[in-house]
């Protein structure tokens, strides 16, 4: 039942206040998976899902954990409603969101992955501060035409800038030096970009201002419990499957300097016959990138406890037939 579905998690940008609380009030599961990463983390971060204050909420070293914590949430109910052991025939995450993916896979406990994107939010928090970075989405160009654009803006303001996310056609994300993006920008309007969206962050994800965390990352990942996934995950560097906990940690040193080749992994997926996408977060981010990719390929956000209450209803009466 499960051989064409692929669950996607979302990355940063998806958070909202109130993310998680209804989920909480209709499933003990959901309320025992924050509880247990509030006794993790040392402090409520539930609270700060369910009542915010925002800016607090979307403090990357919160951001991170936060979305972590509700992608398992709403796998773990899927799972005890369903069966312990439903398993898609993929799994893939938009750079936060693949640490969500690895524990739908099998390969990182939650306890060991909520201190993990903890560490990984307050590292990129600390480089966004030694060496503050901008970004911005780029709407309309294909992204050769970018990645050729950045090489040019770099050359000219002496300061790195690169495609960071490969969202979807038309649909690109740049990251790096201000000055450098300063440059681009208009380069793109000239270009014919239809719009040109600076994004509310000081960080330069997915670019090289990353690198001064790196290594440090990297040690992190190698102390840090993997198994071999059981279900295949789809890495955002390499746009394959990740099948062995080698090729995981290779891919999360990379991850943070890399881009995101979401379309790419998309591709993979749809060639290798998967038709539906399920995303576990709080929006429908990732379910509007596949519409782009793909209009045929069927989209379910399940991102209320409303719709999960439906979700389980249709695949509970898929499982009876």
């Amino acid at each position: 039942m499960w051989t064409q579905t692929a669950f996607l998690f979302p990355g940063q940008g998806s958070q909202t206040v109130g993310m998680g609380a209804d989920l909480v009030q209709a499933y003990p599961t959901a309320q025992e998976t924050f509880a247990q990463a509030d006794d993790i983390l040392g402090f409520s971060l539930s609270e700060l899902c369910f009542n915010g204050p925002e800016e607090e909420l979307t403090d990357t070293i919160n951001t991170q954990p936060a979305l972590y914590v509700m992608g398992v949430a709403l796998l773990r109910i899927i799972q005890n409603a369903l069966g312990n052991e439903v398993r898609s025939a993929f799994v893939a995450g938009h750079s936060m969101g693949e640490f969500t993916a690895l524990t739908a896979a099998g390969a990182l406990s939650f306890a060991d992955g909520v201190r993990l994107v903890r560490e990984r939010g307050r590292l990129m928090k600390e480089a966004g501060e030694r060496r503050p970075g901008a970004m911005a989405a780029i709407l309309g160009l294909d992204v050769d035409v970018l990645r050729n654009l950045c090489d040019e803006a770099s050359q000219q303001a002496g300061q790195p800038l690169v495609v960071a996310n490969d969202n979807c056609p038309g649909q690109i994300v740049v990251s790096g030096d201000q000055a450098a993006l300063d440059i681009a920008l208009p380069l793109a309007t000239e270009q014919g970009a239809k719009r040109v969206v600076p994004l509310a962050v000081s960080i330069a994800a997915h670019s090289p201002l990353m690198e001064s965390i790196t290594q440090e990352f990297r040690e992190v990942v190698a102390a840090t419990p993997l198994q071999d996934p059981v279900v295949p995950i789809i890495g955002n560097v390499s746009a394959a499957p990740l099948d062995r906990v080698g090729a995981i940690r290779d891919e999360l040193g990379a991850q943070l300097t890399s881009p995101v080749r979401w379309t790419e992994s998309m591709g993979h997926m749809l060639q290798h016959g998967i038709d539906t996408f399920v995303e576990l977060g709080p929006k429908e981010v990732l379910s509007g990138l596949v519409k782009r990719i793909d209009r045929k390929a069927n989209r379910i956000s399940l991102n209320s406890a409303e719709r999960v209450a439906a979700y389980l209803e249709h695949r509970s009466g898929d499982e009876q037939k």
